[in-house]
Order: C-alpha cells, then structure tokens, then sequence
C-alpha cells in the first residue's frame, strides 16, 4: 500500500558515481569521465570530465585538466580548465595556466599561474570550437 517500489529511483549524482585515486596510488595516462572525481594521489596526465575535480591535500596532478568546478587542496602543474567556479584551499599550490569563468583563493594558497577568466558561455564556445576543429583533422 505505501510501497516505494512503484516509483523510479534517481541517482543523485548526474553522470555515475564519484570516481577517486586514493593516497599512495600514482596514474600516468588520460583519463575521460562524466562523473566527479577526487584525486588524493599522483595523476601524471590529463584529466576530462563533465563533474567537479576535487585534489586532496596530498594529491598531485601535472597535466591538463578540464571541468566544470574544482576544489584545490593539492598541487597542480600545467593547464586548468574550469568552466565554473575554481576554489583553492589555503594549502593549494598551483603552478601553469588557468582558465576559469569565476575563482576563489583562500590566503595562504600559492598561485604561480597565468590566470584567464571568461564568462560561462565564452568557456563553452571555446570547446565547442576545439571539438569541431579535431572532428574536421580527423575527417
């Protein structure tokens, strides 16, 4: 009678569960998702996803990135791309160039970076243009 079996479940994350490279592990390639990720190990490559990026306090990142939000705790090196909001926590250290539509530095975060900001629509036109000059190459 008051049976929730009826009803479709949602998952509450869009695009699947979290993903996470826990302390101690270290990663060299490319990795491409559509859910979140939280690095608190070594990722020595680029990283693409739809979902936020969160590095922990003792992970590492050099390469490139892309994504919709991060939180920094960790250290970076290369090039970020973040289409919304990027915070860096007071023990963040990032050293590259960024790219972000809005940012949000604690004091006490080291940020050794070119810095662009652009509007959410600029960033998006922005890839739109760079998928569509790899489809063209590949054609």
């Amino acid at each position: 009678m008051f049976s929730d079996n009826k009803k479709p479940r949602l998952s509450p994350e869009i695009g699947g569960q979290p993903n996470r490279i826990e302390k101690n592990t270290n990663i060299k390639g490319d990795i491409i998702s559509e859910a979140d990720f939280r690095i608190d190990g070594k990722l020595d490559g680029n990283l693409k996803t739809s979902g936020k990026v969160v590095i922990g306090a003792d992970g590492y990142i050099q390469g490139k990135v892309e994504c919709v939000n991060a939180d920094i705790e960790g250290s970076f090196n290369g090039e970020l791309l973040v289409t919304e909001l990027l915070t860096l926590k007071e023990s963040a250290v990032i050293e590259g160039a960024v790219t972000v539509a809005k940012l949000a530095i604690e004091p006490g975060a080291t940020f050794n970076a070119t810095c662009t900001m652009k509007g959410k629509e600029s960033l998006n036109n922005n890839k739109k243009t760079i998928v569509n000059n790899e489809k063209e190459k590949v054609s």
